[in-house]
């Protein structure tokens, strides 16, 4: 029996202990009460508008643009976020299964909330804030903070967007199928690297479409949802593979994969195959210029058919005219020759002190000249150095640039076009850049001698000459070389790029015939009347003379060029499509045949013969090298019936320069052009469409016919009286 004091105690610990659960049931009652109310403030848009179920079932993600070379090898993309929706059918099962038994193993049985989830994190992340207690949120409710984000309400952030993900995924479970949620998530989710969705991801770490994925691959996508930089299988690939490793664990708990799989699968190195178009992309000068035009089509076409087509956003299509071969082929070629020609332009630099004469022309402070280490475009990759900021200028001024740009002379169309090293790293495009032509000029000025009733087979003086009307100028030839007792033949003097006949030439002429024939070639206007522009001191850039050079190709017929072919949206209906343009006739037929008459024989032995001596190309073809004053800028122009390729090399500035023939147009441009040409003749598929001969009638490639020199005086007049034979130089 219990004393009356021991009972006395005993009540009174009974008061305490139901005090003590009234005020517990009082305190989870006063909880509840501040959720349901906390839930209802929610619901009724207290904080903040809830898409309602139009909103929910219009839900269209956003999709980049894609751009496709002519072979439909996609080449660039346009976006807000990089991504590329994908349909069901694409997703293979064990991607799904890799994602629900990862992020989700109850998705198929809950309704958007998964409540055994969602309680432990309420009584663990939010009133315990404990930060182990796990997300919780089910694959609907992370495409909603995917498609929706989430807003800030100070310390009440996380309940109140966790209760509208509840509130919205349970309306969304009502409007859409299971796989239907599956495919909007998939689409949505980021992945790192501005990379939206699963076919985004797919092409940056394996250069494949989603349905050609594996299950090891799919293992490391959906591992990378966690922590998209911490598990990124290029910046941590140990990372990733624990990661992957434990997805593909639970796939096993999940009855997805058997035991033997699962471990075969673990023991296996990740293998990317990394394609970041960002970074190393074919065509960036191209996709850029592209994207530009594209824009300017769109809005016009917005315009004219109060459309709201948006290039960032709405997965359009845009097909180019470009040859994704063609332009593999050309990046490699410039690549390969600039390194070769940089060692060589560094030996002559290091060796003639021009770094020093460079030095006294800067201006350069104290916090100029302090060390740091610095990054370096370098070909395959960057470099990292210990200098100052002269170091780099030094660096970048010193630096072989190369440009490239092949058309269709037919229809204008570009097949390639290389902008210069790098466009991520040197985005200038020396495509557009503009330079001094130099002798790539010259046969603008014999087509033009040519329309006006100049023979090939007329004779001009080859004898130094000084002209007091024009500063005393006294023009010569590149090699210093004069025939005081003989005349040029001009097609002689044209494949042989002779400087002194071909001033010669253009005082024959009216200048205005050469100032309508630049004009006709949509040249930047001539303000002087120095005949120095006959030896090619104008300043053209490469997308000038290409097109130009077109004319020649085309029996005198200029097309303006273009890139894009046609825009569809994503279902594949036509926004714009290219048509056929109407050319400028610039030149006759007769003329143009001429032309190329004579600059084919500058392939066989004039300035362009390296082409069949030193590279061994067969192709028919027609050429002009080009090399400005000081060697400042190398050209080379090079075409047949059916394609134009130019090149231009030289450095970002003019003062930095090869000082011998190593930076001739010969040396260094024509060499490009010579390897795309020999890649172009192994493969058939290429030679047989591009590499055509030209179709010249015999009266016209017979009019050069005729000695490349003739005597002057009484003596050659006899002997061509007479017909003497003669040997000629």
């Amino acid at each position: 029996m219990k004393t009356l004091k021991e009972i006395q105690l005993q009540l009174r610990e009974n008061k305490k202990l139901l005090l003590v659960l009234k005020y517990a049931t009082g305190l989870m009652l006063f909880g509840i009460l501040l959720v349901v109310l906390l839930f209802s403030l929610v619901y009724f848009e207290v904080f903040g508008k809830l898409p309602n179920k139009k909103e929910l079932t219009s839900v269209i993600n956003e999709e980049a643009s894609l751009i496709y070379s002519s072979d439909e090898i996609l080449i660039g993309k346009i976006f807000a976020e990089n991504r590329t929706n994908v349909k069901l059918e694409q997703i293979p099962n064990h991607l799904k299964e890799a994602l629900i038994a990862t992020e989700d193993k109850r998705f198929y049985s809950h309704n958007g909330y998964d409540g055994q989830s969602y309680a432990r994190v309420f009584f663990r992340s939010i009133l315990l804030q404990d930060a182990s207690g796990g997300g919780g949120s089910t694959i609907t409710q992370q495409l909603i903070k995917n498609l929706y984000g989430r807003q800030y309400h100070g310390f009440l952030s996380m309940p109140i967007n966790k209760i509208k993900e509840l509130i919205i995924a349970s309306r969304m479970e009502n409007l859409y199928s299971k796989d239907e949620i599956l495919l909007l998530y998939l689409n949505s989710v980021p992945f790192g690297e501005n990379n939206f969705g699963v076919e985004s991801a797919a092409n940056r770490f394996f250069n494949k479409s989603v349905n050609e994925l594996n299950i090891e691959e799919s293992a490391v996508l959906v591992g990378m949802l966690k922590a998209n930089t911490y598990y990124n299988p290029r910046l941590n690939p140990e990372n990733a593979k624990k990661r992957r490793n434990t997805v593909l664990q639970l796939m096993n708990n999940e009855a997805y994969l058997s035991n033997e799989v699962t471990d075969s699968l673990q023991k296996l190195p990740i293998t990317l195959n990394y394609h970041n178009l960002d970074i190393n992309t074919t065509a960036g000068y191209f996709t850029y210029q592209v994207k530009k035009k594209a824009t300017e089509l769109i809005k016009k076409n917005n315009e004219a058919s109060n459309s709201n087509y948006n290039l960032e956003t709405d997965g359009l299509k845009i097909h180019t005219t470009l040859n994704y071969e063609i332009q593999k082929i050309a990046e490699k070629s410039a690549k390969e020759q600039l390194i070769i020609k940089q060692q060589q332009l560094d030996k002559e630099l290091a060796s003639n002190r021009l770094k020093n004469r460079w030095l006294k022309k800067q201006q350069f402070t104290e916090k100029d000249k302090q060390k740091r280490t610095i990054q370096l475009f370098d070909w395959d990759s960057t470099k990292t150095i210990t200098g100052n900021k002269m170091d780099s200028l030094w660096y970048y001024d010193k630096m072989l640039n190369a440009s490239v740009l092949v058309t269709n002379p037919k229809n204008g169309a570009v097949i390639s076009w290389v902008g210069g090293n790098n466009f991520n790293t040197l985005p200038f495009d020396m495509v557009l850049s503009h330079r001094q032509i130099a002798s790539a000029f010259k046969p603008f000025l014999y087509a033009t001698a040519l329309e006006n009733g100049i023979s090939p087979c007329d004779y001009f003086e080859n004898e130094e000459k000084t002209y007091p009307e024009y500063d005393n100028w006294k023009p010569q030839n590149a090699d210093h070389s004069t025939t005081p007792d003989k005349k040029i033949a001009m097609w002689y003097a044209l494949i042989k790029s002779m400087n002194i006949p071909s001033v010669n030439l253009y005082f024959k002429l009216e200048k205005e015939w050469l100032i309508d024939t630049c004009e006709k070639l949509l040249f930047p206007e001539i303000n002087d009347d120095a005949p120095s522009i006959a030896l090619g001191t104008l300043d053209l850039s490469l997308f000038e003379a290409t097109r130009a050079y077109g004319t020649f190709a085309n029996n005198g017929e200029m097309n303006d060029l273009y890139m894009i072919s046609k825009i569809t949206d994503k279902k594949g209906n036509i926004i714009y499509e290219s048509e056929k343009q109407k050319t400028k006739r610039v030149f006759t037929e007769e003329s143009t045949q001429t032309l190329t008459t004579i600059l084919q024989q500058a392939v066989e032995q004039g300035t362009g013969s390296k082409i069949r001596s030193t590279y061994k190309i067969k192709s028919p073809l027609a050429s002009k090298t080009g090399t400005a004053q000081n060697y400042t800028n190398a050209w080379f122009m090079a075409y047949t019936s059916n394609i134009v390729l130019g090149t231009w090399v030289g450095t970002s500035k003019n003062d930095i320069h090869f000082t011998s023939g190593n930076g001739s147009g010969s040396s260094l441009a024509l060499p490009i052009v010579a390897n795309i040409l020999k890649e172009m003749e192994n493969n058939p598929e290429l030679r047989n469409k591009y590499l055509t001969s030209f179709d010249i009638p015999e009266e016209i490639s017979s009019s050069i016919d005729c000695p490349p020199y003739r005597e002057k005086g009484i003596k050659g007049f006899f002997n061509r009286l007479f017909g003497k034979k003669k040997e000629e130089n």
